[in-house]
């Protein structure tokens, strides 16, 4: 019994050694204006996102590729936009429905 309780410490300690802080996440709701498949960017024309950013048009890298390859110029998108320091990208994207 002792011995299944230190692995499983063991291994609660492992998995969480592992882990690391993947930023803070924000709703994102707006239209794809361009993409950039080279640099795996679209050019997104969003509102405001939580105490972020302002509402404006910028380059958001969009991960992984598997969410990049959902989008077309054009799309209204809901999404996440993931912010570590300096650094972000959109991903969880859903398109939405055409009006």
């Amino acid at each position: 019994m002792t011995t299944r309780i230190c692995l499983l410490l063991l291994a609660l300690a492992l998995v969480s050694c592992g882990t690391k802080d993947q930023g803070k996440r924000y709703p994102m709701q707006g239209q794809i204006l361009a993409l950039d498949p080279a640099a795996k960017s679209a050019s997104i024309d969003a509102g405001k996102i939580g105490d972020w950013m302002d509402a404006m048009t910028m380059e958001y890298p969009v991960k992984p590729d598997a969410e990049f390859a959902k989008l077309h110029v054009g799309d209204r998108i809901e999404a996440a936009v993931v912010v570590n320091g300096d650094k972000y990208y959109v991903t969880d994207v859903k398109v939405l429905p055409k009006r």
